[in-house]
Order: structure tokens, then sequence, then C-alpha cells
């Protein structure tokens, strides 16, 4: 029998914009269990609307209490899951996220982005969210759906990379912000120590592909996720899936190469499930699926494809 837990955003729960294979759990939980975590939006205090009365004690005290190593990504966990070991996969159930933020942050940065030599100042803004209609109000006072997602689900790196910053997405997951990945969809991410050690962070409201000036709408966010060792697969790269599609992700510095291993990766997910031989699935590819850019903002650029499974 499955059990369910709840893994707040309280300090003692939080790692600050890095992955590490050496830290300790903050949960345990059997494979098969589901778990109701939280996390605050990226970013330091002045992320942080003017308006002080908007953000919840928890996200306050999270910045005063929680020490900084890496990056701007305020992650919860990790998570550990009984029987994982290396070579196995964790199959990531994500089964709803919801926004619990009435706030947001955009903001271009320096240096960073898509065009990072074309705007030269901090800009920040601070949509408001209307969780129960589902919008966001610009400033300008364009009003947004939701599509709400976690930028980051990570299992733990490779022991012998030691820490690492969150900001690069990598084989383990981490910071791949591709909106693909919200509700009703299965991440699969090969696990390299034992217990996995599940984390997750990175709340976006809504993100367009690209992420191109550096954040999306960055939240704070809950998720419910069904936690699954899987030792019958050996997926060796991140994989996604959801009702209708296949979505294979590829990451790389050069965005050429993230393509590339996306369509690997489609055609050889592709071969697995049908009798097609390895050219045939390349030219399916070809003819019915979605080559995507997922983002190219954070030094490993993303790309997906997006393969119908009627197509199979």
């Amino acid at each position: 029998m499955s059990r369910h837990h709840t893994l707040p955003a309280l300090p003692e729960n939080i790692h600050w914009g890095h992955h590490d294979a050496a830290l300790s759990p903050v949960l345990t939980v059997a494979s098969g269990d589901t778990v109701e975590l939280t996390s605050w939006a990226a970013g330091g205090p002045d992320a942080l609307p003017e308006d002080r009365s908007l953000v919840q004690p928890g996200h306050l005290a999270a910045l005063q209490t929680c020490v900084r190593d890496g990056t701007t990504h305020l992650l919860t966990g990790p998570v550990f899951v009984e029987t994982a070991e290396p070579g196995d996969v964790l199959q990531i159930d994500i089964l709803d996220v919801t926004v619990h933020d009435r706030w947001g942050f955009v903001q271009i940065v320096p240096l960073k982005g898509t065009l990072p030599d074309e705007f030269d100042a901090v800009t920040r803004i601070h949509p408001s969210i209307d969780a129960a209609k589902g919008t966001a109000r610009l400033p300008w006072g364009t009003e947004i759906p939701l599509a709400p997602f976690f930028g980051i689900m990570a299992v733990a790196p490779p022991p012998h990379w030691g820490r690492i910053p969150s900001m690069q997405p990598r084989k383990f997951g981490g910071n791949m912000d591709n909106k693909e990945l919200g509700a009703g969809t299965t991440l699969y991410l090969p696990v390299f120590t034992e217990g996995a050690l599940f984390s997750a962070g990175d709340g976006h409201a809504v993100q367009g592909d690209g992420e191109v000036c550096i954040t999306a709408l960055e939240t704070g966010l809950t998720g419910n996720f069904r936690l699954t060792v899987r030792k019958d697969l050996s997926y060796t790269y991140p994989f996604a899936e959801n009702a209708s599609h296949l979505i294979s992700i590829g990451l790389n510095e050069d965005l050429d190469e993230a393509a590339r291993i996306a369509l690997r990766q489609m055609i050889l997910h592709v071969c697995a499930r049908t009798n097609l031989s390895r050219e045939e699935a390349y030219m399916l590819c070809s003819l019915q699926a979605d080559l995507r850019v997922t983002q190219t903002v954070d030094g490993e650029k993303g790309c997906h494809m997006m393969m119908p499974k009627a197509a199979l």
C-alpha cells in the first residue's frame, strides 16, 4: 500500500543553488509513494515585490536562514526513494502542479539571456497572479493564462562530480525549464546514487519555449509526485511522456548538438516501442515529430522533440 507524504518548503528542507549526491535526505519514501512538495520562487531578496505583505513567511524564513551555494534556485529535497540504486530509473509521475503565491517575477540581467549584450540594466517586473482564475496580469495590462511547471526536477548527480551549481541541466535532469513537464506528464531520470535523491524547485507559473530573457514567471509552486523505482528500464538520459506524446530531451552548450541528442533519443525510443528500423524511425521523426527549442539561457541549452503516440 503506497503512502502519501508532505514536504513543505521549510529552511531545513531546502538546499539553495546546487546539486550534490552527498546531501542528506530530508524525507525517505518507498517506491510508489506520493509526495506533496512545495518550493519557493528562485532568486534572493532583491527579487521580492516591494509589498512584502505578498511574500509568505516561509519564503522570508528560507531567504534569511538558508545558505546560498551555487546559483539562485531554492530546491526542496532531497527525497530518498527506497530500493533505488545506480543504473535504475526513477519514474516521476507529475500528478498535479498548483501556484501558491499571488505574485511572480520576470527579469532581464545584463550579460545573461539569449541577447546578453543588448540589455544593459537589470529590469524586473512583478506580475500579479490569480490562481483561482488561472491567469497572470502583466504590468502593461495584458492577462495571460497560467501553465505551471517545475523548472527543476532532478535526482542527484554522479557522486564523483561533487557539488555542482543548479543552473545547468545535465543527464540527471535539473534545470531543464521544459514547459511540457507539467501535470499529467511522466518524467524518467536515470539514477546515479543510492536512493536517487529527488529534488524539485524553480517554480514557473508560465513560460514560452526558449525562456529567452532568462526567467519565466518565477513563483512558488506545490506539486504532487508519485516516485517509482524502475529496474526494468535502462534509460541513460532524461525522457518524458504524456497521454498523447513521447518527449525526448537534448541538452548541450551547442544548440545544434542539443537538437541532435533529442532526435537520437527519440529514434531510440521509437525503435524500442515499435518494430521500426532506425532508418524508418528517423523518417517518421521527420514527418510527425516536432523539434522545439526548450531554453537558450542556462549554459547547457535544451531542445525537445514531441512525437505523437498516434503516429506509432
